[in-house]
């Protein structure tokens, strides 16, 4: 099997820190670590690049950990009620997932990522849950996601 070296540009959960050099698969570099800014192939040019932007690299993830710190310090203390359709016996109509969160949490006027919504499995039952939230490979939180049921009156009355 083929392995490409890469220049992590920036820290990568379950990979390697900024400036580290890791071997993966091509594919993984080709279709995700170089298209979303996180990697750069190595040689020469790029690793002398690097050398230079590295003060500037290291100081601006510093300031991104920093502001989603404070957004996961808010985020702690925050909770969002969903309310769903749901059987006699707490079982809902489809499921609870992070984009569902995601649009409840903007509406309480916190920006957060859909992929940053972690849960361990789908929310198909009414009930009070803990839903982590990965900020960064280093900021994580924990949010109370509240699923009560509601009818289509009272689902109307929240969407307006």
């Amino acid at each position: 099997m083929a392995i490409v070296k890469l220049l992590l540009k920036r820290n990568v959960a379950d990979l390697g820190t900024l400036g580290e050099i890791v071997n993966v698969t091509p594919g993984y570099a080709r279709n995700y670590l170089i298209p979303q800014g996180f990697a750069m192939e190595v040689n020469q040019a790029n690793l002398q690049w690097f050398e230079a932007q590295k003060r500037r690299l290291i100081a601006l993830e510093e300031e991104t950990k920093a502001k989603l710190r404070v957004l996961a310090e808010e985020l702690e203390g925050a909770s969002c009620t969903i309310i769903a359709r749901a059987t006699e016996e707490g079982h809902l109509f489809g499921s609870v997932t992070p984009r569902d969160i995601v649009t409840h949490l903007k509406q309480e006027g916190f920006e957060v990522d859909a992929k940053a919504i972690v849960l361990e499995k789908p929310i198909k039952e009414l009930g009070i849950y803990k839903v982590k939230v990965q900020l960064h490979t280093d900021v994580a939180t924990e949010i109370k996601v509240w699923v009560v049921k509601g009818d289509e009156e009272a689902a109307a009355l929240k969407t307006e």
